[in-house]
């Protein structure tokens, strides 16, 4: 029987050739005004050739002001859907689904790239870079740390134009081709921040308990599932937890995955941390699989689950599905390291032929392994 890693699956009428998932990651190398470049394409075009069953896009804006750092791609516009398209006319083509996340960065937002420090843009930037801060959004006027800008507090006219947003941007996505789209509410990003007690200290009905904190979140998977076709799959990235005794727990997130799923959802994303920091501060113990727990717990509530973090090797994430503590596996830096894991994960598993190589790779690498046999 073949390994489950490398088996196909469906998800409503979207058949993924495997259960390996490329992870959104953020490039912070788009065009000032959100365009995706050559370095898109390529970056998940390779992802695409290596074997991957779905690629996700990285983390995609819905509105100028949602951006994260001033190299983050946008969807606001219909001038980003033909660049878009292209990527995912690649990612088809080379036998991958195409996945996109939409995202708002809250009060997260107007940073530095990483390599510039991740630190809130100043006036440095704008002689150095010419890259210049703009007003930040948040359930609450609380900044994200000491230091960090003052958001200011969305209202509910507010609220209902970003809904309107989110809206806007999944029609694009899906005029652009993609096969799934993911509201991504994790990692202290302004989804996230409706969903955590930490950043949401409203009293109307989209804060104060957890129905009213999850309203927002649920209100815009509704809307995502609303636009994309029956046949397609929605992912929702979640924070499973916040590692803070004040903030999201498991049992929370839990309910939501039942509530995401009443609204038609079909697979949730499981990370964590990240509502007062980078999403790679560790505040637990980081080894193989560290986060698995989570999707363990989300997919024994009913839902289809996504497991993410740590997650190496080809044994490793067999186990895990074979254990029926996730659906999918999802790969990040991995990935990065090794373009071909999906490739040679197959390898590991015992499948020794070149048979599911591009043909342009796999008729050379067959003929090294018949010389090496000479």
């Amino acid at each position: 029987m073949a390994p489950l890693l490398t088996s196909p699956v469906a998800l409503r009428g979207l058949t993924l050739r495997n259960r390996i998932v490329i992870s959104p990651m953020c490039q912070y190398s788009a065009t000032p005004d959100g365009y995706p470049t050559d370095w898109h394409l390529v970056q998940y075009g390779r992802f695409a050739v290596g074997g991957a069953g779905l690629v996700f896009v990285e983390a995609t804006c819905v509105t100028p002001e949602g951006r994260g750092t001033p190299g983050d791609l946008g969807l606001w516009d219909d001038g980003h859907i033909a660049p878009l398209a292209r990527i995912v006319e690649f990612l088809h083509g080379q036998g991958a689904a195409a996945g996109i996340q939409l995202g708002h960065a809250g009060r997260k937002g107007a940073t530095r790239r990483p390599w510039h420090g991740s630190t809130p843009l100043d006036g440095a930037d704008l002689t150095e870079r010419a890259e210049a801060g703009w007003p930040l959004v948040a359930p609450s006027a609380m900044p994200m740390a000491d230091g960090w800008p003052r958001p200011q507090e969305l209202s509910l006219a507010d609220i209902d134009q970003l809904k309107a947003d989110y809206a806007a941007a999944a029609r694009r996505a899906l005029a652009a081709g993609f096969d799934v789209v993911e509201l991504h509410a994790a990692h202290g990003y302004l989804i996230h921040e409706f969903l955590s007690p930490i950043s949401n200290t409203r009293t109307d009905a989209y804060g104060g308990d957890h129905a009213g904190r999850m309203r927002l979140p649920l209100e815009i998977a509704a809307i995502l599932r609303e636009i994309w076709p029956d046949d397609r799959p929605v992912f929702v990235r979640v924070s499973a937890v916040d590692h803070m005794d004040e903030g999201i727990q498991l049992e929370d997130t839990v309910a939501f995955a039942r509530a995401l799923q009443a609204v038609g959802v079909d697979v949730v994303d499981c990370s964590s941390g990240g509502i007062s920091g980078g999403a790679t501060v560790a505040r637990i113990p980081r080894g193989p699989g560290f986060q698995v727990p989570f999707a363990h717990a989300v997919r024994q509530a009913g839902m289809a689950s996504m497991a993410v973090g740590l997650i190496t090797t080809p044994e490793l994430a067999e186990t895990i599905l074979q254990d029926g503590r996730a659906d999918l596996i999802a790969i990040g830096r991995e990935a990065l390291e090794d373009p071909n894991w999906p490739l040679h994960a197959r390898r590991a598993l015992g499948d020794d032929s070149f048979d599911h190589w591009p043909e342009q790779h796999g008729w050379w690498l067959e003929r090294r392994v018949a010389s090496l046999r000479a």
